[in-house]
């Protein structure tokens, strides 16, 4: 019998790709890897110094306020953006004109550039000519510091019914806050566009036949949308979460050098390797061993996210 011979094209097609994954992807985190090893600033390697940049990490404030502040931006952006992207799902659902035009206004912001959304909402939260303030201005308030506002929004809000919380009860800062509101409204577009696909691949049938059994519009979403919505669900929960880890931008750009926001409070993990990488340290190994927590960080996370997919309908 003749024997076949193995066919190369397919594997030609896929070889530029792959050339673009291995150059860029997959070689530098094992750089990255071997880098974190080393004493190596930006003039080049130096001596091998072992684990010592990870233990550095232990025993480093900085490091621990800015996976705090990371935290604080995951908690708060990911359940809000889940939220709001499927209600505004749920009311494109129900449009049955100019479908196209409100789904591209809602969609206008992901394909904006950060750097434009952050110089602009910077703009509107200026201290003393912005937009925020001039309307509470308007409706009776005081004007607040927005990004240059240090104290937890926590502590704001029960300082106004003369309770004074410790700091560590604050809750992230008011800058760290506005950090928030941009990233959420950012990746509200993209979010709602998906859910909305999801929404319009559930069978009319299930809602005619729950609307003959008597069951109301409240009933219908939990019982029929929420479930045949779940992958749906689970693949924003995924991407939402390991996005909001990587937040740099519209923190560079609005709150910007040297210590990232007021007193740090919007120096997030990203910020804080990209200072140490490339700030007036030049500390790469440093740098890389932070880059290697946050891949750990989150690939645990994704595992952990990865059990829920048990509650998943397909």
């Amino acid at each position: 019998m003749k024997k076949k011979k193995f066919n190369f094209g397919p594997y030609l097609y896929l070889l530029p790709a792959a050339i673009i994954v291995i150059v860029f992807r997959l070689v530098p985190i094992v750089l990255s890897f071997i880098v974190s090893f080393f004493d190596w600033t930006i003039t080049g390697p130096g001596e091998f110094i072992g684990l010592s940049n990870y233990s550095k990490l232990i025993y480093d404030k900085e490091f621990w306020q800015s996976l705090l502040n990371t935290f604080y931006l995951v908690i708060f952006v990911v359940p809000i953006s889940l939220v709001l992207s499927l209600f505004f799902a749920t009311l494109l659902n129900g449009i049955k004109k100019l479908k196209s035009f409100f789904r591209s206004i809602y969609f206008i912001p992901t394909v904006t550039s950060m750097v434009a959304i952050s110089i602009v909402w910077k703009i509107i939260f200026n201290q003393q000519t912005g937009l925020a303030n001039y309307f509470l201005e308007k409706i009776g308030f005081d004007p607040l510091a927005w990004l240059a506002e240090s104290r937890g929004i926590f502590q704001l809000l029960f300082a106004n019914f003369g309770i004074d919380l410790p700091s560590y009860l604050g809750g992230p800062s008011q800058a760290l806050f506005c950090i928030i509101i941009v990233t959420i409204w950012k990746g509200l577009g993209y979010n709602t566009i998906i859910y909305l696909a999801g929404l319009q691949n559930i069978p009319n049938v299930y809602y005619e036949a729950a609307d003959i059994d008597g069951a109301g519009k409240i009933k219908q979403f939990f019982k029929i949308t929420w479930p045949l919505i779940s992958p749906t669900t689970f693949y924003v929960l995924m991407m939402t979460t390991i996005v909001t880890f990587q937040v740099f931008s519209q923190i560079y750009l609005m709150t910007g050098p040297p210590v990232g926001g007021p007193l740090g409070t919007t120096k997030v993990i990203v910020y804080f390797l990209f200072d140490k990488g490339f700030g007036e340290s030049n500390d790469l190994s440093y740098a890389s061993a932070i880059a290697l927590v946050l891949f750990a960080i989150i690939l645990t996370l994704t595992l952990l996210q990865k059990r829920l997919e048990k509650k998943v309908h397909y």
